[in-house]
């Protein structure tokens, strides 16, 4: 009677040893099945079914199975994580998600440079359509020009247009917050911009850090007496950042940047700005300066209180450099 029961149950046992084996070759298959990925991904903070959630409106078309095979490999990171790949097996996607790499670029903005040529800057190292870039940056910036603070930044390798602007302009706007708190007790756009179109023009000005106090002097002392400002460096906004300014240039543009024709400020910024900036246009030195112009000889700026000494200042300069 044993071996009767024991041949009765056999095709019981080999069915379930089959299942098995069919489950662990299903389950191996859909773990190598290839997912399609970006070079770098944002995992957010959340619940497992709300990272998951997130991930498939990324297009990375996550099941159940997933959650569970997330558990068992690592819950994913909360952050940036880089991948590298554009496409990439099932395991080593969910494995990259729970031990995340970071790739890390460094981007620098430069004090005194225009949004126009920072984007195409972008565009010719990094994937990226300066187009776009600028699209993102409209729709995030309050500023048209300097909401982005010049500094360096390091970035996930990879990251898209709208991400990196997101994160730039965030960023530079939690500074921005903190300064003028700081200086007026509150954050108040329009008047933060008044701020940064001085800031850009010390900015352009400037030869060096230690005079930008005495170059914002000289414009809010012109604005207050009514003159206009007549500094080269508002021209050279947007597209025209590198261009030299010359007599027809300042003819033919009738925009509010071109102060040898507008009186007061320009309607926004000229370019990024510094912190260093941002400080001398907010403590500017006490002087009576209203004229200054760039010394060959020593590389900095001769200041002058009146349109005679300037006028003095720059024959005597010319005479000095003729010498050499």
């Amino acid at each position: 009677m044993k071996p009767q029961r024991k041949q009765r149950w056999m095709p019981w046992i080999n069915l379930a040893e089959s299942l098995a084996v069919l489950s662990i070759i299903a389950l191996v298959y859909y773990l190598l099945l290839p997912v399609s990925t970006p070079q770098t991904l944002k995992v957010p903070r959340g619940s497992m079914r709300s990272i998951i959630t997130h991930l498939n409106q990324k297009g990375m078309e996550l099941s159940p199975l997933d959650a569970y095979l997330m558990r068992i490999v690592g819950t994913p990171k909360e952050g940036w994580v880089y991948l590298g790949k554009k496409t990439m097996h099932r395991i080593d996607f969910l494995h990259a998600l729970a031990n995340p790499k970071t790739h890390i670029d460094k981007i620098t903005l430069i004090p005194g440079e225009t949004l126009a040529i920072f984007f195409k800057q972008l565009q010719n190292t990094y994937d990226l359509n300066a187009t776009q870039l600028m699209r993102h940056y409209r729709r995030y910036s309050p500023y048209p020009e300097a909401g982005i603070l010049a500094d360096t930044y390091f970035v996930p390798h990879g990251i898209k247009e709208k991400p990196l602007i997101a994160f730039l302009v965030r960023t530079t706007e939690k500074r921005y917050r903190r300064m003028a708190q700081k200086a007026f007790g509150d954050y108040n756009t329009t008047r933060w911009q008044r701020i940064l179109t001085v800031a850009s023009i010390i900015q352009k000005e400037a030869a060096n850090r230690r005079e930008m106090p005495l170059i914002a002097s000289v414009i809010y002392n012109r604005l207050k007496k009514r003159m206009r400002l007549q500094m080269d460096g508002t021209l050279n906004y947007g597209v025209y950042s590198h261009v030299k300014v010359t007599p027809k240039r300042i003819r033919e543009d009738n925009t509010t940047f071109n102060t040898y024709k507008h009186r007061g400020l320009p309607h926004s910024p000229v370019a990024a700005v510094s912190k260093a900036a941002i400080d001398a246009a907010l403590h500017p030195a006490k002087s009576d300066y209203l004229y200054f112009f760039r010394n060959k000889r020593t590389g900095a700026h001769d200041f002058s209180k009146t349109f005679k000494a300037h006028r003095r200042n720059i024959k005597k300069a010319k005479r000095l450099n003729a010498t050499k």
